[in-house]
């Protein structure tokens, strides 16, 4: 179901982009493809914005141990190069698994911790080099797809 506003409500970028943020926030995005998509790019984009790979892991851990770190990746990347943040799914499917794989046996093995924070830096590293390139993408396929998410009244 799309949120409803007012049209003079959306009249520049960045009202775009917040109205799409409130209507990924408010609504069950399960149930439509599209809505799944922009909210995994999205919620990744936040993620990594305000804490990188760990965050990420921290946030996304119980989806991610609810549909399995492959499908996660899988879903993760294809959204990435929806929007056509290519790079950024390369990332994702370079260093994805291995994170999780760490990061839940760091629970067992904290000998395991410096690996982990050593392929974090790594992964972070690779992800910031795109000097915030996912940003601009993400806002342009908001831009492009509004019309999507939300409806005119």
């Amino acid at each position: 179901m799309k949120k409803k506003m007012k049209r003079q409500a959306v009249e520049t970028k960045e009202d775009i982009w917040n109205a799409v943020i409130a209507v990924l926030s408010e609504y069950d995005v399960t149930k439509d493809k599209e809505y799944q998509e922009a909210n995994i790019v999205f919620q990744y984009y936040s993620d990594m914005e305000s804490g990188g790979h760990e965050s990420l892991l921290n946030w996304f851990g119980e989806y991610i141990e609810e549909i399995g770190i492959e499908s996660y990746i899988q879903k993760l990347a294809n959204a990435l190069e929806q929007i056509g943040a290519i790079d950024y799914a390369l990332i994702i499917k370079q260093y994805g698994l291995d994170l999780w794989q760490l990061s839940v046996a760091m629970v067992q093995d904290e000998q395991k911790q410096d690996e982990f924070y050593q392929l974090i830096q790594k992964a972070d590293e690779d992800y910031y080099y795109l000097d915030g390139k996912l940003s601009e993408l993400l806002e342009d396929f908001f831009v492009k797809n509004y019309t999507k998410f939300i409806e005119f009244i």
